[in-house]
Formats: C-alpha cells, sequence, structure tokens
C-alpha cells in the first residue's frame, strides 16, 4: 500500500509538472515545480537509477515551502533494492542566487539478496538540512547545486552510509 501510494504521489507530480509548464507563462503563478534525476554505474555490475520530483509554493517571494518524492532503484551482483520518500521541504532564498532549506524525509526500502533470496524491509526518517547555490537558465528556471546534512543519521544504524548528500536539482517557477 505505501508504494501505491508513493508511486501515486510522483505520478501526480509529473503530471501535474507537465500541465502546469504547458499552461502558466505567467510569472504570477506562486507554484513551483522541479526535481532532479541520479543514475551510477559501478563495480560489480552496479546501476542506480533515481527520480525525485517536487512541487513547492512561494509564500513569500523569499521563503517557499512543499512537498518532494523520490524513488530509487539500485541493484548489482548480490542485492536489488527499491527505496521510495516523500516528505515536507522548505527552502529559503537570499541574494536571489542562494538559499537554505530543510527537507524531512520518509524513506521505504525493499531489498533482496540474490543468491539467499532474503528480502528485507525497513523505514527509516531522514531530516536534511543544508543549503547551495542557484543559477539561472531562463524563464524563471533555476538549476540548484547545493549539499545536504541528515541531522538524524547514526552511525551503524543507518541504511545510508553516511549523512551527507550532494544535491543538483531543477526548479521552474521561482
Amino acid at each position: 500500500m505505501k508504494k501505491l501510494f508513493i508511486l501515486s504521489l510522483v505520478l501526480i507530480s509529473f503530471l501535474g509538472f507537465s500541465q502546469i509548464v504547458m499552461s502558466s507563462g505567467t510569472q504570477t503563478n506562486r507554484w513551483t515545480f522541479g526535481g532532479g534525476l541520479g543514475l551510477a554505474f559501478g563495480s560489480n555490475s552496479y546501476f542506480n537509477f533515481q527520480v525525485s520530483p517536487r512541487v513547492g509554493y512561494k509564500i513569500t517571494e523569499q521563503l517557499e515551502g512543499g512537498i518532494i518524492g523520490n524513488v530509487s532503484w539500485q541493484k548489482d551482483d548480490y542485492y536489488s533494492s527499491t527505496m521510495f520518500g516523500v516528505g515536507p521541504f522548505m527552502n529559503y532564498y537570499f541574494a536571489r542566487s542562494f538559499f537554505v532549506g530543510a527537507n524531512l524525509q520518509q524513506y521505504f526500502i525493499n531489498t533482496k539478496e540474490k543468491f539467499t533470496g532474503y528480502k528485507f524491509d525497513t523505514d527509516e526518517t531522514a531530516l536534511y538540512l543544508g543549503g547551495g547555490y542557484m543559477q539561472s537558465i531562463g524563464n524563471n528556471a533555476y538549476m540548484q547545486l547545493g549539499v545536504m546534512y541528515n541531522v538524524l543519521w547514526k552511525k551503524n544504524e543507518s541504511i545510508f552510509s553516511n549523512g551527507f548528500i550532494p544535491t543538483v536539482g531543477f526548479v521552474v517557477g521561482l
């Protein structure tokens, strides 16, 4: 049920993004849309694909809040894993080129070992705090580069290898 809910949220975000981008050309719209894509390859036939759509609302010209989701598929010679995440975010923009933000994510993870067939399901909450730089790419669209830290991360208790994550994304509507 959790997977279906999160997958539905991701699809609605993409459909909403395509509808708003096609129908709104004015800057009076307070809605923002964007997200990121990730792709990684590594040893032992490692492959990772990630999609992270986001929908926001400009509360003021500098403050934006919204919801972000992500879906990640990983596999290698030994295991495969699917991870869904969803949660609210808040960004504060200053000097039109920088931002600080917070992002609370609830992750649901399903992992399967290929040789034994052992399945492992878990969930984890992450609170990311950080910031970064924004570069205008035209027509109220921006590329965002930054770094976030999960303040809830605990060594040997988390599914993640560390608390830091680099962020690269695109936003339309700022």
